[in-house]
């Protein structure tokens, strides 16, 4: 082979070197670009999913009542702390998303009712007898309230009694009517035609706000299923 021949056939071999040498650059530069697009995209995922959770485990927590620092007495659960200055991070948001005003340990205390004596679950296609005597209080009101919207189509009469305009027996005691069909007396409506409905007690200038723990199962109004809709 002639020397020029040799020559030609070495520049050639090293220009092939050289080219694979660069893509072989290329191709370790690619691979690390994507690893660190997939890192970039992974870490941006857990924190979508991580946001993603959190607002909607805190949307449930505060869509209904207080999650936390309830005191159970029978079907009732009491909440002396809510309107207080310790009162916890999600009764502060609960207060927030309601737009209410809490009653403070001064002022008196809210209860909540969101099943039946029995400790069935309160039903909006069911009929209840909310009956009995109250804690002493100066007044007090009892209202129907529950997850989920209310049905445009019903028309909502009363939301609620008070201690001064509700009908009672001559020993004190009184009986409201809870159900989707009108009743006689102290009547409530539901306010859709089924779901989750939750009952709410709220005594003013009550003795019994800075000893929750305290009440006695008899001194609140018992809640009797009295039948369903078919």
């Amino acid at each position: 082979m002639k020397a020029a021949d040799m020559a030609a056939r070495a520049r050639g071999e090293t220009g092939n070197a050289g080219v694979q040498g660069a893509g072989a650059r290329l191709a370790a530069v690619a691979r690390r670009a994507v690893q660190r697009a997939s890192t970039v995209s992974l870490v941006l995922y857990a924190l979508a999913l991580g946001a993603g959770i959190g607002l909607a485990t805190a949307d449930y927590a505060t869509r209904g009542g207080y999650p936390f620092g309830g005191v159970a007495v029978g079907a009732w659960t009491a909440w002396p702390r809510t309107g207080s200055v310790g009162a916890d991070p999600y009764a502060r948001a609960v207060n927030a998303r309601r737009g209410e005003i809490p009653l403070a340990v001064g002022e008196g205390m809210l209860l909540t009712a969101a099943q039946d004596d029995e400790g069935q679950t309160l039903d909006a296609a069911c009929t209840y007898i909310i009956a009995g005597i109250t804690p002493p209080a100066r007044a007090w009101t009892v209202t129907v309230a529950g997850r989920g919207p209310r049905d445009p189509a019903r028309t909502i009469v009363r939301e609620g009694y008070t201690s001064t305009e509700i009908l009672r027996d001559r020993d004190g005691r009184f009986a409201i009517g809870l159900s989707p069909e009108v009743q006689a007396g102290n009547w409530l409506p539901m306010p859709r035609a089924d779901g989750p409905v939750r009952l709410a007690l709220r005594l003013y200038d009550t003795p019994v706000a800075a000893s929750a723990g305290t009440l006695d199962r008899t001194a609140l109004p018992a809640i009797t299923r009295t039948g369903c809709a078919a």
